[in-house]
């Protein structure tokens, strides 16, 4: 047996174990990070230079946290 056969029998082994067959794997859909929703923003704006919403004892900076989830 030579290293190329070993590795085969190692990864149909481990497929097996896990419950699926590599050779039918489905592909993978990347995802659009434009659209996930740590990119969404609320339509609010920040009301002038005045507090900021989430930490009301400095100015606000116009960062966007607060129109978003902040990831």
């Amino acid at each position: 047996m030579n290293e190329d056969a070993l590795r085969a029998l190692v990864r149909e082994t481990i497929a097996r174990h896990l419950g699926r067959d590599d050779r039918v794997a489905a592909v993978p859909h990347p995802l659009t990070f434009a659209s996930h929703a740590s990119h969404y923003r609320y339509a609010m704006v920040p009301q002038g230079d005045g507090p900021c919403l989430i930490e009301p004892g400095v100015q606000c900076t116009h960062c966007g946290y607060c129109q978003s989830h902040g990831h």
